[in-house]
This record gives structure tokens, C-alpha cells and sequence, in this order.
């Protein structure tokens, strides 16, 4: 009996299509990493790229619960002297509101070369249109 180890390439890719509106942020992102991952595929391999491309829409209408609006913080450092930003997750929304979901989404992955790769295969786009129509992304429903 052996293992078997999908190769690069040899699992098709598809797009889907996520509807980020009135989702809760750490619970669409686990979903969204997953599916990077390709951890939902029985071919999945864990030292390969077997995930799939993920387009998110409407991100600046996603929730938090509680107060984390204003305790969640997101840093930023320049490595000058003085340099850390610390922004809260309200001051994101209004300037870059696709970060929210990035940030969560990256700290689920691998923190290595696989990971920064899967990552690129993630779309975030803050209003309803993307311009991903010819890939012919499937709806994926959130589950509830």
C-alpha cells in the first residue's frame, strides 16, 4: 500500500467566487484557507500547491462581532527608529478595506515559500465587480 503524493501541475485549479457581505471575518477566512490550502481536495498534499484560486467580493462589507472594530490592531513596521504603526481595524475599512481580509486569511497559511505562493492565488476586491469574469469563478455559498 502506498501514499499518494499529488505533483505540481497535476491537479486541475478552479476559481471561486466568494460574496464576503455580512460575513463574519475569521470564519469566512478560515474557509478562504482552506480552500488555498486545498485541504477540502482528497488529492491534498501537504508540501504541494494543491488549492485553488479564490476571488472575494464585496470586502468592505464584512463584520466583526463584538468590539473588535476597535481592539483589533494591525501593525506596520518601516525599521527606522520610531517607525511601528499600529492602526485599528475601523481605520483600515475606511482606507484599504481588502486588507482586513488579507491580514486574516495570511496568518492562516504556512508562514514559509508554499504558503506566500498560495497566497497569490487569493483575489480580494472591495466593491461588488472583479475582473476575473473569464476565469469562470463558481459561487461558493459561506457556510452559516
Amino acid at each position: 500500500m502506498s501514499t499518494y503524493m499529488a505533483k505540481t501541475g497535476e491537479v486541475p485549479q478552479r476559481w471561486f467566487l466568494v460574496d464576503a457581505t455580512n460575513q463574519v471575518v475569521g470564519r469566512l477566512a478560515v474557509q478562504i484557507a482552506t480552500i488555498l490550502r486545498g485541504k477540502h481536495r482528497p488529492e491534498y498534499t501537504p508540501h504541494t500547491d494543491t488549492g485553488e484560486f479564490v476571488v472575494v467580493i464585496n470586502a468592505e462589507k464584512v463584520r466583526f462581532t463584538g468590539k473588535k472594530w476597535d481592539s483589533q490592531t494591525y501593525q506596520s513596521y518601516s525599521h527606522y527608529p520610531g517607525g511601528l504603526k499600529v492602526v485599528t481595524a475601523r481605520q483600515v475599512l475606511a482606507k484599504r478595506p481588502e486588507r482586513i481580509l488579507l491580514e486574516a486569511v495570511r496568518r492562516m497559511v504556512p508562514r514559509n515559500r508554499l504558503g506566500r505562493q498560495q497566497m497569490t492565488k487569493l483575489k480580494v476586491y472591495a466593491g461588488p465587480s472583479h475582473p476575473h469574469q473569464a476565469q469562470q469563478p463558481q459561487e461558493l455559498k459561506p457556510r452559516s
